[in-house]
């Protein structure tokens, strides 16, 4: 009788440190953050420029930035993707800015850019945490 023996696969061994942790939060809060906190200096500035760009040509497309207090279930959707964005959508809310009313279809492409600034954010972040725990090189 021959002698089979089964190999597991084998997966990368994730640890979830206090520092992975501060990743993910510091790359939400600033966009490529996360990538400058692990020395990844090019990757975290192009992420900054890229989001910043993305969010504040949407702001000057009078593009309108979502709150919370809103029943309409399009809002909630937006008020997520918005608050990806992290510090940028926090800047926003203290400065009173992005609450033009969508008159012109200039100002719907404006309220895109910045809903979709918030989801490339949240996406870098949660690289930057990959990165950090090893999942990704």
């Amino acid at each position: 009788m021959a002698n089979v023996t089964t190999t597991a696969a084998t997966t990368p061994s994730t640890k979830v440190t206090g520092m992975a942790i501060g990743t993910l939060i510091v790359g939400w809060l600033i966009p490529g953050g996360g990538h400058f906190m692990q020395k990844r200096w090019i990757r975290g500035l192009l992420l900054f420029a890229a989001i910043c760009t993305l969010f504040f040509v949407g702001l000057g497309m009078k593009g309108k930035v979502y709150s919370a207090n809103t029943g309409d279930l399009l809002d909630i959707l937006g008020f997520f993707g918005d608050i990806g964005a992290g510090g940028l959508y926090m800047l926003t809310r203290i400065n009173d800015w992005g609450q033009g009313a969508i008159n012109r279809a200039v100002a719907d492409y404006g309220t895109k850019y910045i809903i979709v600034a918030g989801l490339l954010n949240l996406v870098c972040a949660i690289d930057a945490f990959h990165i950090a725990i090893g999942k990704k090189k």
